[in-house]
């Protein structure tokens, strides 16, 4: 079996992270691609298990030795980014990869990897509903709020770039549509 990568991008907010783990619980072959960040760890986080936490140093270096496949700056100073490594672990496993990653790094992903890659883009009902979704998670400060409703617009008009979109108005039909999906990719 070749592994397969299979590729959750939205807007903070839209609902890709609750559809991966959905997803990772399903009994699908699938792992999560753990990302490299320069960000803060946030609560109860931790290295090696929800992000590979890197310095700016380590991330250049990183990015000097070319161990990442795929990495951004996603907001000033905040970089994301895939390790070779990672994807390696995973596949000699005998899993797939699931990513759950932003638009441009999804995009980049699906360029690099093409049929391997199914990239799917989870669509929020509306610009409104996403602004409510992430003023009730109570995570962020109003300017940071901002920030990201911006950046989504942006993304949304990226969405056609993606093999599938989603809309996620009901999570319950959102998941049930992701899972159809990554099953008919992953058994094909």
């Amino acid at each position: 079996m070749e592994g397969k990568l299979i590729i959750i991008s939205a807007p903070s907010g839209a609902g890709k992270t609750t559809i991966c783990n959905y997803l990772l619980e399903s009994g699908l072959k699938l792992e999560f691609s753990i990302s490299a960040t320069t960000r803060q760890k946030r609560g109860k986080e931790q290295d090696g298990i929800n992000y590979f936490f890197l310095t700016n140093e380590e991330f250049n270096r990183r990015v000097n030795n070319n161990d990442f496949v795929e990495w951004e700056e996603v907001y000033t100073d905040l970089r994301y980014g895939t390790l070779e490594s990672e994807l390696e672990r995973i596949w000699s496993n005998g899993k797939h990869v699931l990513f759950d990653v932003d638009v441009k790094g999804g995009i980049n992903l699906k360029k690099k990897f093409g049929t391997r890659a199914m990239a799917v883009f989870i669509m929020p009902p509306s610009v409104d509903d996403l602004e409510k979704r992430l003023v009730g998670r109570g995570s962020d400060s109003p300017s940071t709020i901002n920030m990201r409703v911006d950046k989504a617009k942006h993304e949304l008009a990226h969405a056609d770039q993606f093999d599938i979109i989603i809309v996620n108005d009901k999570l319950e039909k959102a998941t049930k549509e992701a899972f159809d999906a990554v099953k008919s990719f992953i058994e094909d």
